[in-house]
């Protein structure tokens, strides 16, 4: 699995760099902000949400702290997607959020 930092992340988008970005965490969580442009897909919804989602792309997936999002990086890798785990999550994130 492909790894990222926040850091690296948010120098990509600062650059102008369009990224495909889903973040796993639950609806109250997103609530308090996320990286703007973020898909909101709880982990608990991503095996029956995947058909919304195109093989041919590359997905930054992020959660709290990198462990959700781990887990939903291997699960997609394991039906063809491409996929990046940002690590650290959320609260490794510096940049803007909207909510």
């Amino acid at each position: 699995m492909k790894e990222m930092t926040a850091k690296e992340v948010e120098e990509l988008l600062n650059e102008g760099k369009k990224l495909a970005i889903i973040d796993v965490r639950e609806v109250d969580e997103v609530v308090e902000g996320k990286i703007p442009g973020a898909v909101n897909i709880p982990l608990g919804l991503v095996e029956f949400r995947m058909h919304e989602l195109d093989k041919s792309k590359e997905y930054t997936m992020v959660c709290r702290s990198g462990g959700r999002s781990g887990k939903a990086a291997k699960f997609l890798e394991s039906h063809g997607f491409k996929i990046i785990n940002m690590t650290g999550g959320m609260l490794a994130w510096e940049g803007n959020v909207e909510k």
